[in-house]
């Protein structure tokens, strides 16, 4: 069998200009790759220097290690108020999550397998609330509580983080395509109550989903700065964010605080990396069942 040369040619020139943009994709991801992990290394580098290292030697490269002298030196500081921020930023942002992720999954349930007047107006509503940002509702948020005499408190800043609207609209989404009709039907004929139903049958059936709310939820309540600075002005009642803020501000006066702080800043990376280790294989489940679908 022999190839005519104009075929052979073409098909050498169509295999080269599909080299090229497959080639200008990867160099992208290169590029963005290095953007997002530059800071994370630096980070890192700065952490493990000390005092004089930190300004003296290249913000890119080791020199000595002293990250466990620095880390000994952080929790030692002021008593440990460090260890009481990560504390109130693990109780704030775990309960929400979990508050939240049950929260969001029975209203999106609600919403996708019940037909009632003004179903369609509620989903409307929380539409309308994934697009609200945050900071539009700071301020109306602290005069709601001072009314109530309830800033500077825990519940100032735990009730709020509960409420997450693209968790119900992804709830609803996932429980409309991925939970069966047939299914629920089956269950009641059976004598399964409506919770017991939505407990041991549909929140099974939606776990890739509530995985997917839980960690972008307990990212967004871990990362929470906003909020925090307008309700709380006990430092016993700093999250992370707010606690290594108010360290940051003071370098000026307190040079020391800046290592302080990046050591600080890179510990408080840890536990967002761990969420999303140890529930990746359920997130993964849940976008080949979707890609199934």
């Amino acid at each position: 069998m022999t190839t005519h040369p104009a075929t052979l040619a073409e098909t050498i020139r169509r295999r080269d200009h599909s080299a090229l943009p497959r080639s200008a994709a990867m160099l992208i991801m290169g590029v963005c790759t290095v953007y997002f992990l530059l800071p994370l290394w630096w980070l890192f580098v700065g952490a493990t220097k000390n005092r004089e290292q930190f300004t003296g030697t290249s913000p890119l490269w080791f020199a000595d290690f002293h990250l466990l002298d620095n880390i000994r030196e952080l929790i030692a500081y002021r008593d440990g108020v460090f260890l009481q921020w990560t504390l109130n930023s693990l109780a704030y942002t775990g309960g929400a999550a979990l508050l939240g992720t049950l929260l969001a999954a029975m209203c999106g349930y609600a919403l996708a397998k019940y037909r009632f007047p003004g179903r369609e107006l509620i989903f409307n509503v929380v539409l309308s609330g994934v697009l609200v940002p945050a900071t539009a509702l700071a301020l109306p948020l602290f005069l709601i509580f001072s009314q109530f005499q309830a800033t500077n408190t825990f519940w100032a800043v735990f009730l709020p983080s509960l409420v997450n609207p693209f968790g119900v609209y992804l709830a609803r989404v996932y429980a409309a395509a991925g939970v069966p009709d047939g299914l629920l039907e089956a269950a009641r004929i059976d004598g399964a109550g409506e919770l017991r139903t939505f407990f041991t049958i549909s929140a099974r059936l939606m776990s890739p989903a509530l995985v997917t709310i839980f960690l972008f939820h307990f990212v967004a309540v871990w990362n929470n700065f906003l909020l925090p600075l307008i309700m709380l002005s006990d430092e016993r009642l700093f999250p992370l964010t707010l606690g290594l803020y108010s360290w940051n501000t003071q370098i000026t006066q307190v040079p020391e605080l800046r290592g302080m702080v990046i050591v600080g800043s890179m510990i408080s990376i840890a536990p967002l990396a761990v969420a999303f280790l140890m529930l990746q294989r359920f997130w993964r489940t849940g976008i080949s069942t979707g890609a199934v679908k």
